[in-house]
Formats: structure tokens, C-alpha cells, sequence
């Protein structure tokens, strides 16, 4: 068995990973740390694991000790020295904050403030979205798990891309996202009666996930791509709804663009293309490791659309973190992320 320890398991994703490795066939939970809960049951912070996981909270350094791989769900900025110490023993670290997702330390210090502490293990490190980096995840020592928005839009536009279909200027995402997205400490827009009964766009313009979203899908095309991001706040708990616009190039046919998916995602467990006519939903891939995709044709405007819908929590945070250990360890991909959506 896996020793698996979670470094801030009491946050909403720490609380994902919980359940699902509690789950897991070939895991065990060894160590459990929070610094707001230290000495507390996590079913004391949640009270719906009561009896299926009563492990007291301790410390980040217990957590390490009794591991063979970490997960860290923490703020970004409090993983990196974490990162090193594990990599120095020989843990495998997988970061679901965005220590060291973007490669380049002028752009993380322009939109999260922070620099790079160690800049060999940020070399070192592997941006942990499987669909596109399988082969190098396979060895690596240190992920950069993405979140949300960075697993939706990159998957609903790369085939298109890779393949030469769209235009690589003005693409747009215009996406949505379940309020869990924003974490368990509350503010001002999350607050219950702001949040009900409202949608409102935030951010516009400056998300920090932007240049995520542009970094991954610079890689997939070879060329240097800028898109226009706009994120919406959804008065549910869960789910990313991405609705990515890009201008069809002179010649791209449908059946072109249905090719070039199903060349790229025909074997992904966890890509699931919809037939022509139906539209992603969060609701189908809620509590899932899914990423539904469904493509669409605007041929007044030469458009082209793509609509991925994923769970934030799941593939957007710890269901992939989960994906990436499998296929460290050499598991099956699979492995603990098998439950279906609730139907209803």
C-alpha cells in the first residue's frame, strides 16, 4: 500500500483528497495536517466522514514522516520550501497550489507576487495535466497539479490547435465556475446572500490563471497563444463550465474537427466527447474525474466552439492530483476515480 499524507486537508480540496483516497484500493491515508485544526478529527470539520475517516489532524512534518507521497492543498506561496523537503527525502510531492506551474519566474512574480526559492527544482518540476504530459509525469518527483479553469480550457481547445483548425489569435474563454472554486474561507461575493439567485463575471481581464491557461496551450501549438479569459462566479457548489470561442481557419470542416478530437482524446478513460447535439453540462460530471467536451459550429460567423465541463474538485484539483500519483506509481490510471456521476 501507498502511504499517502495530505498537507491542508481541511480545505476543500485537502477534504476532496480525503474522500477520495479514503477510497483508493491501493492507498493508505497515513498522516492528515492543518494548521487552523491541529489536534482535531477531520470529521470533526466535517462531519460527513464520521466514522469512515476520524484520523486526527497533526503537523506538516508528521505528514511527510509517515508518507511515500504528499499532496499539498495549500494557499499559493506555502509550498515551495515544503516541495524541497520532500524532494531531499525522497517523497513524492504533488502541489495542488500554483508554486510551480508557470515555468517562468518574471511571469509568476508579475501575477502572484512570489518568487522562485529554488529554481532547479522548479526545472525539475512537471506540469501535471495527463491528457497532455503522460510521459513526463511518469518519472517525476515534483507536480505542479492544475487547477480548474487551467484543466478546462486547455482541454476543450488543444486538438483544434495542435492540428492547425483554429485561428491562434482571439480566442476567447468565457467560463464558469462552482463557488468551491474560491475556497473555504468565506468573503464578501461567496457570502450566501450575495452568491444566491446571482451570476457576475470577476476578475475580467486579469485572472492569475491566464497566463496558465496561455502557457499550456503555447506548448500544445508550438506557437505563442494570448486569449481574452473571462471567469464567472455560479451560485452552486460545484463545477467549471468552459465555453471557448475561436475563429474557424479557411477550409477546417466539422468533420475535421470531430478527427481531430477523437485522434487526440479516443483513448482517455477520462475524456469523455459527447455526440453531435448534445452540450457539456457540469451536472453530468459532477463528483467525477470527467471531463465532458462538446463541439459546436456557428457557420454564420465561421465560428468554432468548444464546451468542456469538469468538477472543479475532482479533475480540477484532487481527482487529478490522484491521476498523477496512479501513473507515478505505476497504478492504473483509474484507480480510486471510478465512481459515476450522481445521475440527479
Amino acid at each position: 500500500m501507498i502511504k499517502a499524507g495530505i498537507v491542508g486537508a481541511t480545505g476543500y480540496a485537502g477534504a476532496e483528497l480525503v474522500r477520495l483516497l479514503c477510497g483508493h484500493p491501493q492507498v493508505e491515508l497515513a498522516a492528515v495536517s492543518s494548521v487552523t485544526f491541529e489536534g482535531r478529527p477531520v470529521s470533526d470539520v466535517y462531519p460527513a466522514y464520521y466514522r469512515l475517516c476520524d484520523m486526527v489532524c497533526g503537523t506538516q512534518e508528521q505528514a511527510v514522516k509517515k508518507s511515500d507521497v504528499v499532496f499539498a492543498a495549500l494557499p499559493h506561496g506555502l509550498s515551495q520550501e515544503l516541495a524541497a523537503e520532500c524532494y531531499s527525502k525522497g517523497k513524492i510531492f504533488i502541489d495542488l497550489g500554483a508554486d510551480f506551474r508557470l515555468k517562468d519566474e518574471r511571469t509568476y512574480k508579475e501575477w502572484y507576487g512570489g518568487t522562485f526559492i529554488d529554481r532547479e527544482l522548479h526545472e525539475k518540476a512537471v506540469y501535471g495535466l495527463p491528457e497532455f504530459f503522460r510521459d513526463k509525469i511518469r518519472s517525476a518527483k515534483v507536480i505542479a497539479n492544475p487547477g480548474c479553469y487551467t484543466t478546462a480550457v486547455p482541454l476543450a481547445l488543444a486538438p483544434a490547435l495542435k492540428n492547425g483548425l483554429i485561428e491562434k489569435s482571439g480566442i476567447i474563454a468565457d467560463c464558469k465556475s462552482g463557488v468551491t472554486g474560491s475556497g473555504r474561507k468565506p468573503s464578501q461575493n461567496t457570502h450566501y446572500p450575495e452568491l444566491n439567485e446571482s451570476m457576475t463575471a470577476y476578475k475580467v481581464g486579469c485572472h492569475r490563471h491566464t497566463p496558465e491557461i496561455e502557457q499550456t496551450l503555447s506548448i500544445i501549438s508550438g506557437d505563442d497563444i494570448k486569449l481574452t479569459f473571462v471567469p464567472h462566479l455560479l451560485p452552486v457548489n460545484r463545477g467549471i463550465l468552459a465555453t471557448c470561442y475561436a475563429k474557424l481557419k479557411s477550409g477546417a470542416a466539422g468533420s475535421d474537427i470531430a478527427k481531430a478530437y477523437k485522434d487526440m482524446y479516443g483513448g482517455e478513460t477520462f475524456i469523455r466527447l459527447l455526440p453531435h447535439g448534445r452540450t457539456a453540462d457540469i451536472k453530468n460530471v459532477r463528483m467525477s474525474n470527467f471531463c465532458d467536451i462538446s463541439l459546436h459550429t456557428d457557420k454564420r460567423t465561421n465560428t468554432f466552439i468548444a464546451v468542456s465541463a469538469i468538477d472543479n474538485m475532482v479533475k480540477g484539483a484532487a481527482g487529478q492530483a490522484i491521476q498523477n500519483m496512479n501513473i507515478i506509481f505505476g497504478l492504473d490510471e483509474t484507480a480510486g476515480l471510478t465512481a459515476m456521476p450522481p445521475a440527479f
